[in-house]
């Protein structure tokens, strides 16, 4: 819309009230005129789930409705169709000829038809009104007109601005369209043209305006043949622009929490995956691709895009060649398919060939951070294989790594993975030393590492609450396991927030928070499988069975615990089995099958003293002095084992497992009249306690020592 402004008498002075409104693609550039631009309209976002009702509120939509019902289509649109409908008019950038072209197609194909022909571009050539002018009558015809308007070199920017997908900056537009033939200013001045004539659009993202074409727009300039060497050096200009782009951003991945902050940067990632899909494509630059997919790893394990990331680590590998074999980018793309693989498929030899093979690239070059980085991540691989003695080797010698370099970032993760060794090890006070150093270190770090940037500081979190737990304080506990999954989820990132959950339940189960817990183990299982992430899929699976058999269902969560364990067997994941184990031999026992939860039981003791998580020593003896109890002929094993689960508990300094074991030993020693031997051992270990005086074991106890006589 543009008029003269009405006080304007020295251009206008013969008819000072007049006005005129025109329309046009561009501005006129007169003076006296002002610009309302019109905008596409308005379409449900795409962070939203549609209604059939909601989708009626909005202008595109409801065009879109409006359109297809006056074609004589019967649309009876329910809360199933109402996103497919958004789609559709998102897709179309809420471009009013493209929806109404769409909409007459519905008669014919039917909703969910129209919206998958979307994609194959079909739309340019569907017809409108045979009373249309004739450049309205197809999309075809109408961007035909506005591109024999163009310049000659409009018409070359426009065909490569193509290449992006999205939005993208002005530095990326003058960096890729810029050539041989076509200098810097030449892109500036013709980029201003295109935004003033509506055929590239603009929007501003954080402090930076980003630049797009419209996908219809962007299916027609991508049609316009290109010389095949002209294609080949925008496509290589493209994937190098956004291989230094990932290179440059890599510390800001991490520190990129929400949404708001990361949507620039997934805005981008469309750009390297169309970058990776042509250089690994038939026609494409394999070595710019290795480039590309090792710059691109640490950001899509950043942004939890687990698959994605092992398909480009994985083709890239296979691509090597001596000109790339050895160097910086092999390094990286072997840590982050073994940190990826790890994820989604558990134990497997691949991962450990890649880690070990990143691990001598960077001892080669005497890179400390990776080899910081790399440690870290095999003594993850053998800690979630369940071999926790070769992974607290590594945890010492990557913390031996880490302090010979002044770095922050390398010594939070150093110390990370030492103090969950030492913890899963039972020397929890030297654990909560290293995780509270690692915690400060993470604090003061200015940037962080990509072995880092995928978990971030959560595992040290949750493995603190943890450590409360044991050592006596179930309230801090708590309150620390809800604070870490709340800031996880804000982080919006699957590896980080399955790792918190999966063992933050264990603080929910040990305090009796049964509802807390299944909630939880709800929310595990869910992100677990919306994200492939197949061991923490069992992991949750098992949770479940344990909670079913504290619940009193001990049958369903025995067949739930076995088929979990199972699957946790076949994939190599064990770094939980032997806080599933304590449960499934408490359910066997409960309906009866105590030669089963004996044999169980005595296996998993083996299985601690070989593997090293001596950490739940403590709480397996009390379950076998629990299991002897029952045979009243065995009653001074049972006593002795209860007594050996203190004894350890103390040398560990878990005061959780302490009162747990000493509650069940007063109450063996009451039942055969010994109440002051009863009195006098639960009295103290009760009266350490601080806090959580409503918790379950702690209301236990009070009411034991409350039923005894004086």
């Amino acid at each position: 819309m543009i008029a003269p402004e009405s006080g304007d008498r020295s251009s206008h002075a013969s008819a000072p009230d007049v006005y005129i409104l025109a329309t046009s693609r561009e501005a006129l550039q007169i003076e006296g005129e002002r610009v309302y631009r019109l905008g596409s309209l308005a379409s449900p976002p795409d962070d939203v789930v549609a209604s059939a009702e909601a989708i009626r509120a909005f202008p595109a939509t409801c065009l879109f409705l409006e359109r297809a019902i006056a074609h004589d289509t019967h649309l009876d649109i329910d809360d199933a169709d109402a996103p497919v409908v958004a789609a559709i008019c998102r897709k179309l950038d809420g471009v009013a000829l493209a929806i109404e072209l769409t909409a007459r197609r519905v008669e014919s194909y039917g909703l969910r038809q129209t919206a998958e022909l979307l994609d194959q571009h079909v739309t340019l050539s569907w017809s409108g009104l045979r009373t249309a002018q004739p450049r309205h009558r197809t999309l075809q015809a109408t961007l035909d007109w506005s591109y024999a308007l163009l310049s000659e070199i409009e018409r070359a920017v426009l065909r490569r601005l193509a290449v992006f997908v999205g939005h993208f900056t002005l530095d990326a537009a003058v960096e890729v369209v810029s050539g041989s033939d076509l200098d810097r200013s030449d892109v500036f001045a013709a980029l201003d043209s295109l935004v003033a004539k509506s055929m590239v659009v603009t929007r501003p993202v954080g402090a930076m305006l980003r630049y797009r074409l419209l996908d219809t727009t962007r299916a027609y300039a991508i049609a316009i043949p290109l010389q095949p060497r002209e294609r080949a050096d925008l496509a290589i200009r493209h994937a190098g622009y956004y291989g230094r782009w990932l290179a440059q951003s890599a510390g800001d991945w991490a520190s990129r929490t929400t949404g708001a902050e990361r949507a620039v940067y997934f805005a981008a990632l469309n750009n390297v995956r169309a970058a990776l899909e042509w250089c690994f494509g038939a026609d494409g630059n394999i070595a710019e691709g290795v480039k590309l997919a090792a710059a691109a790893g640490p950001a899509l394990l950043a942004m939890s895009l687990m698959p994605e990331a092992l398909r480009w680590t994985q083709r890239a590998i296979q691509a090597l060649d001596d000109s790339t074999r050895g160097g910086v980018d092999e390094m990286h793309l072997q840590a982050v398919f073994g940190m990826v693989a790890t994820h989604l498929h558990g134990k497997v030899d691949s991962v450990l060939a890649a880690l070990n093979r990143g691990l001598e690239i960077a001892e080669r070059r005497g890179d400390v951070v990776n080899q910081v980085g790399l440690l870290s991540m095999l003594r993850t691989f053998y800690f979630r294989s369940g071999d926790f003695k070769t992974a607290h080797a590594y945890a010492r010698r990557c913390k031996s790594a880490a302090d010979t370099i002044q770095d922050f970032a390398a010594s939070a993760q150093a110390r990370s993975i030492l103090g969950r060794s030492l913890h899963l090890a039972g020397e929890l006070d030297h654990a909560h030393t290293e995780l509270d150093a690692s915690l400060a270190d993470w604090a003061r770090a200015g940037r962080t590492t990509i072995y880092l940037s995928h978990e971030l500081h959560f595992p040290s979190e949750v493995t603190m609450a943890r450590n409360l737990w044991l050592r006596g304080y179930p309230d801090q506990a708590a309150e620390r396991t809800r604070s870490v999954i709340e800031s996880a989820v804000r982080t919006d990132r699957a590896a980080a927030l399955v790792v918190a959950l999966g063992w933050a339940v264990s603080v929910f189960l040990w305090n009796g928070e049964w509802d807390q817990a299944q909630e939880h183990v709800d929310a595990l299982i869910y992100q677990a499988e919306t994200h492939s992430l197949g061991p923490f899929v069992a992991a949750g699976q098992a949770r479940r069975g344990e909670l079913a058999i504290l619940r009193g269902s001990a049958e369903q969560g025995i067949d739930d615990m076995r088929a979990s364990l199972a699957t946790i067997h076949s994939i190599g994941y064990e770094v939980l089995t032997t806080e599933f184990n304590i449960s499934l031999v408490r359910g066997l026992a409960a309906i009866g099958r105590a030669v089963e939860a004996h044999e169980l039981l005595d296996l998993t003791i083996q299985g601690v003293e070989i593997n090293g998580d001596a950490l739940y020593m403590p709480e397996l003896l009390r379950v076998k002095g629990n299991l002897l109890l029952g045979n009243s002929q065995l009653s001074h094993q049972a006593q002795a084992c209860l007594w050996r689960s203190i004894e350890t508990s103390r040398r560990q300094g878990a005061r959780g497992w302490e009162l747990r074991t000493a509650t069940d030993l007063a109450r063996a020693m009451a039942s055969d009249h010994n109440f002051d031997g009863a009195r006098t051992l639960l009295q103290p270990v009760l009266g350490a306690y601080v806090e959580g005086l409503d918790s379950t074991d702690i209301r236990e106890a009070r009411q034991l020592l409350e039923k005894m006589p004086v």
